[in-house]
């Protein structure tokens, strides 16, 4: 296990940081009242500095020795996070090496880099009493709604400021937990995928006339696959001119940021019950919304319960082009897990009913795994055929290869070859492609 570290490799002391953040905090109550950001930002900054002076001479006048420049260094960067950011997880988010941080309680956290080491690291706040108002803190300035967390509302789904997605629990575990997953690429084409590794160019050109063609498609994968980034990538073959709404939990997918290449796009995200236990708003609720907006293709970015039923019938009552990402450890069993949604859904649709909805909506599978040398790589692709109930049948067009990554297995169906052509698929590109 690796010792934790902190900024230049010195953490900050948690108890001093708390000490000197008290101090700071209740100048800035009696002097900061009022002001505007940028002052008051400026305040803040004289206070942290005037109180490490005022601490290194306690220390010495004690016959302490005084904080080295790297700790003191430390030290400031945390009080400064306190009061402008999220405190002791600032730096952890503002590190784009980090592709997650784990929080098991305040002093037990670790991270995973792009690379995919994984390290132990600082603690993030002096108490688990901090940590749970730290989080409270994150929610108050994700800017969306009220998010509660607290003994009657134990876990918190929420998008931070700076696009990264936090999942924390109190309560319900024996330490408050969080973690926090960073979206490396916020804006990405199917050529940075490929470029990265994850796909071959044929495989780039098979996704894009899919989208062209208004093929509705499922992503499918573990945690941590791809399929967000697959997904916002796979979006930039769409028209500018079309009128896309996404359904999330939490904002991630950030289409409707991007206005160069979605400007007609409505992001929704389902909202908690508020402290009366009322007022959410679910899932399967904001599909039904977002229908009634008259979108050209509709994006669900995370299906897991009853929102199955209502995507899967915009999909197959005029939505074209409609995707949505969905957690399965192979393409097959993705078929699987959308049946099992549709059947547990309030509509209560019986087996035969759940595959002639899924048969009748969704055209393929891309599925995302692992490859043997760790990379993210595409490894299935599965064809939905018609149904006739009984079954959802499919023909897996790319199959996993020993290494894990996609190559060609069953023929695709002519008619939808023709289709894809039309949208300016060259087929000669798929028998010649190699990883």
């Amino acid at each position: 296990m690796t010792a934790p570290t902190g900024v230049g490799g010195v953490a900050a002391v948690p108890e001093v940081v708390a000490r000197l953040r008290t101090r700071v905090s209740d100048r800035l109550a009696v002097q900061g009242a009022g002001l505007p950001q940028p002052e008051r930002d400026a305040l803040i900054a004289r206070f942290i500095a005037e109180e490490l002076v005022l601490h290194a001479q306690t220390d010495i006048a004690a016959g302490r020795t005084p904080l080295s420049p790297q700790m003191e260094a430390a030290v400031a960067r945390a009080l400064r996070d306190s009061f402008t950011g999220l405190g002791g997880l600032q730096m952890l988010i503002d590190d784009p090496e980090i592709e997650d941080v784990f929080v098991n309680g305040c002093d037990n956290v670790w991270i995973r880099t792009t690379g995919g080491r994984v390290q132990r690291v600082a603690p993030v706040a002096a108490s688990d009493e901090d940590l749970v108002e730290l989080v409270r803190v994150a929610a108050a300035r994700s800017g969306q709604e009220e998010r509660r967390f607290d003994r009657g509302s134990p876990g918190l789904s929420l998008r931070l400021p700076g696009g990264q997605r936090l999942f924390a629990v109190m309560a319900v575990s024996k330490r408050p937990s969080l973690s926090i997953r960073r979206n490396v690429l916020r804006k990405v084409t199917l050529d940075d995928l490929v470029h990265r590794g994850e796909m071959t160019l044929g495989l780039r050109e098979l996704i894009a006339a899919m989208v062209r063609a208004r093929k509705n498609l499922v992503i499918s994968g573990g945690t941590g696959a791809g399929k967000t980034t697959l997904l916002r990538a796979a979006a930039g073959a769409m028209s500018p001119l079309e009128r896309i709404v996404t359904v999330e939990d939490a904002y991630e997918l950030g289409l409707d940021e991007d206005t160069d290449q979605h400007p007609n796009c409505t992001a929704l995200q389902q909202r908690e019950p508020n402290l009366e236990g009322v007022g959410g708003i679910d899932m399967a609720t904001m599909v039904r919304w977002g229908l009634r907006m008259r979108p050209d293709r509709v994006i669900v970015g995370e299906s897991r319960g009853a929102e199955a039923v209502p995507m899967l019938m915009a999909m197959s009552q005029g939505n074209d082009g409609s995707m949505c990402t969905l957690h399965a450890s192979s393409s097959k069993q993705a078929l699987t897990r959308l049946a099992t949604y549709v059947m547990q859904a309030p509509e209560r649709y019986p087996f035969d009913a759940a595959n002639m909805l899924i048969g009748q909506a969704v055209d393929f599978v891309i599925h995302l795994s692992t490859a043997t040398d760790g990379t993210r790589v595409v490894s299935s692709i599965r064809q939905v055929l018609e149904t006739d109930g009984t079954q959802v049948p499919s023909n897996e067009i790319y199959r996993p290869a020993r290494d894990g990554r996609a190559v060609p297995a069953a023929p695709m169906r002519a008619d939808t070859l023709e289709d894809l052509v039309a949208a300016g698929l060259d087929p000669d590109l798929l028998s010649k492609d190699r990883w």
